[in-house]
Order: C-alpha cells, then structure tokens, then sequence
C-alpha cells in the first residue's frame, strides 16, 4: 500500500534518525570526576527545576528532574530526565509511519480512531507523533491481515499489550516472562491469547509454554520473580490448558486416563500432554493433581483405557509411587502403564513395570500411539 501524504493540518517534517531537530544545548555541565571518569555524567549548577518545556524544531518535550544522593562526595547531583524522550527518538508523523509499515495515513487514522490500536502523542499544534512501539504494533496487524485475519479480530487479539506481539515463539515467550516478572495479569493472559492463536496449539505448548515453565523457574531461583508472580503464571497458563482440553474430539486412538502420583499437585506438563494426546485422537480423561492410584486404575478399568499416564514432578512422590505400584494384583483388563515428569525416570519405570515417557512432549505422544487402538 503506497503511503498517502499528510494533510495541511499537520505538515510533513524530516525526521532525524535519533529523532532530535535542533534542540538547544541543555545548560548542564559535564561532571567526569563525579563518576569516577564516566564522560555522560552530567550535573546542574541550578536549583530543583520545575516543570519546563524544553522547545525543539517539530515539538515540545517535558523535562523533570530526579535527584540522586552521592555516596563518594556528599554531593547531590541531579539527572535531568525528559519525559517525552520516546517520541522524539522515534518521532514519527503519520506520513513517516505510513512509509515505515506499507500502511495508508487514511488506514492508520481508520484503525486508530475505530479500535484505539494506536495512540499517538500530540504537539502543541495538535500533530500526531508515533513512537517505535507504534511502529511494531501497526507491521503486526498489516502481517495478521496478510493471514487471513479481519482487522476486528486482530485488533481484538493484539489488545493493549505494552509489548508488541511475539512474531515467532521465542519472542512470545520473552514477552510473557516480561509480564510475569512485572506481575501484570492482564497482560500475561492477552499475551498467551496471542501465543495460542499465532503459532497453534502445538508450538504453543512445546515452543512457548512448556519452555517458559523452565525458564520461570529459573527466575524464582534468581529472584526474578517470586512465589505469587509464579502463582500467577500458573493460573493464568492453566486456565488457558483448561480451556483446550474441553475441546472435544471423536476419539480414533482409545482412551487415555491422565494423573499426578498421590502427593503431586505439579500438573501443567500432564495438562500439557493431555492436550496433544486429544489433538492425537485419543479420548483423554483427566483426573489432575494428587489421585489415589486406586481411584486412577479403577476408573481405567471401568472405561476400557488402553493406557494410565502417571506424572512425577517431585523423587519423594517417586518413592511413594514406587512402594504402592510394586503389590499391583494383575487386572482382568490390562491397562499399560506409563510413567513422566522430572521425578520419573526409566529405573523407576522398570521397578514398576511401566513405560518411561521423557520431557519431550511430542515424542511421548508418538510413544504413547503404541497403545492405541
């Protein structure tokens, strides 16, 4: 789409590649010793300054300070922080984003005053300014349009995040852990929304979700984020494997009965498998965290399940595991036996005369087919 020019009302401007037209020299001083030679550290000779609004070529710029304690010198020294830095390293009028996304100026006027899916700043003289944000969300959009997406529903998707949407799995999953470690529910569930409906089901459990829960533990571990951020991430991922698994489908593998050892309340990877196993064409049951294996077997039984997947998180619930399996009379209807999760390994499935499964999730699912009808 050939970008259309920007109307009178709002002139068209070269814009600098860092954004900054003519701006006057600040009246600070460069301050080297304060950091022990850092060049950029600069210092004001002034008082506390009030609000001011520091006049550049193509707009206004707010300009505040914050004061900072010097530990070496007793000195206070003040860093001049310009509230309106974004939009003029990035100040782009709607003509200049126009070219930068293959978006018409009369689209991205359409798009913004009918979904809000962008939301310029404005200069005095009332002229649009777009920042680089703006710029990701709007080559997002164009490129759902191009998969075949309304703009409504893309809009929809794409929300109010305050990243712009992951474009592969990686990206998906950084931006996730970003909202997780700022506790931002909303986001974190606009987000995996956009994981899910981007990259499908099966890249979304195995490229994105079943790797962030590693690397979420590795930020609990860190201090990154801490038990009620974790809490968060888990509800919020669940909810959305909850909703997949209610997905229903003809079953043309048999029945596959899902759940935790007694003791395991770790689910999300058996959620995870559960989902994949239904895509697969099994009937899945799903009896979650902490079953008696008792209960487990005789509802296999009862429904004719070709196999009993068992998950492990924790070695304790292993050993449990293992002491109450190794009496298991011999059933009239043999149920196979599979065994997972991180405290599951092939010793323990042999003791019990199970199948190991591994942490892959598409390779237990192709493991699990030998069961099928």
């Amino acid at each position: 789409m050939a970008a259309e020019d920007e109307t009178a009302v709002e002139p068209e401007q070269q814009v600098l590649p860092h954004g900054f037209d003519a701006l006057e020299p600040p009246a600070v001083e460069k301050r080297r010793e304060l950091l022990d030679g850092c060049a950029w550290m600069r210092r004001l000779d002034l008082e506390r300054l009030p609000d001011e609004h520091l006049q550049a070529a193509s707009g206004v710029m707010e300009g505040v300070t914050l004061g900072h304690p010097s530990q070496s010198s007793g000195l206070r020294t003040y860093v001049m922080l310009w509230a309106g830095t974004n939009q003029l390293a990035a100040a782009l009028n709607i003509s200049a984003l126009a070219r930068r996304t293959g978006v018409t100026a009369d689209t991205l006027r359409k798009w913004e005053q009918r979904y809000g899916i962008i939301r310029p700043m404005r200069t005095r003289g009332g002229q649009r300014r777009y920042t680089e944000l703006d710029v990701a969300r709007v080559q997002w959009l164009r490129d759902r349009l191009e998969d075949g997406y309304r703009i409504s529903e893309a809009a929809a998707l794409l929300g109010q995040t305050a990243e712009p949407a992951g474009r592969t799995p990686a990206e998906s999953r950084s931006h996730i852990l970003q909202a997780i470690e700022r506790g931002d529910g909303r986001e974190l569930g606009q987000l995996l929304d956009q994981a899910f409906a981007l990259h499908g089901v099966e890249d979304a459990l195995t490229a994105v979700v079943a790797p962030l829960l590693d690397e979420l533990g590795k930020a609990w571990e860190e201090g990154r984020v801490g038990v009620a951020e974790e809490h968060l991430a888990s509800e919020a991922i669940r909810a959305r494997l909850v909703q997949l698994l209610a997905d229903a489908r003809a079953p043309v593998r048999g029945i596959a009965v899902l759940a935790c050892a007694p003791g395991e309340r770790h689910d999300l990877g058996l959620l995870m498998l559960a989902i994949l196993l239904r895509a697969d064409g099994w009937q899945v049951a799903y009896l979650g965290a902490d079953t008696p294996l008792e209960g487990a077997f005789s509802l296999a039984h009862h429904l004719g399940a070709r196999v009993l997947c068992l998950s492990v998180a924790m070695a304790e619930r292993a050993r449990g595991l293992e002491q109450e399996l190794r009496p298991r009379p011999a059933s009239p209807t043999p149920v196979g036996v599979v065994v997972g999760g991180r405290g599951a390994d092939a010793t323990l499935a042999k003791r019990i005369g199970a199948t190991h499964l591994d942490d892959d999730l598409l390779r237990s699912v192709r493991s699990l087919r030998r069961f099928s009808a």
